[in-house]
């Protein structure tokens, strides 16, 4: 994604609207994580059947701040990255602090 301008008006003096590099950047880091976690859950077989239906009041504006993070515009797209999300979590961070002090400190790891 490249800076992005919208170049409209500018003959009437009026301000270039554009999308620094770094919030661009985000953004593609944000749609790789989703798709990687929904390739995921597709490998893992949990998109192949769509035979569930989930229901739930939220906040209007939950929905409006998740999909503006994850850049989904679907509802249905979000909730399934949402539960895809969940369901494939791998515990890193409760599996990094269990193997603290696992390691023999005297090991030579070549640095």
């Amino acid at each position: 994604m490249a800076k992005t301008a919208v170049r409209r008006g500018l003959a009437a003096g009026k301000r270039t609207k554009t999308l620094p590099k770094a919030a661009a950047k985000m953004q593609v880091v944000r749609l790789a994580r989703i798709n990687a976690v929904l390739q995921r859950a597709e490998e893992s077989g949990l998109r192949a059947e769509k035979n569930g239906r989930i229901a739930g009041r939220v906040s209007a504006d939950l929905i409006k701040k998740a999909k503006a993070r994850t850049g989904l515009t679907s509802d249905t797209e979000l909730v399934e990255f949402a539960l895809a999300n969940v369901a494939l979590e791998d515990n890193f961070a409760e599996t990094f602090r269990n193997t603290r002090g696992t390691v023999d400190p005297t090991l030579k790891l070549g640095f």
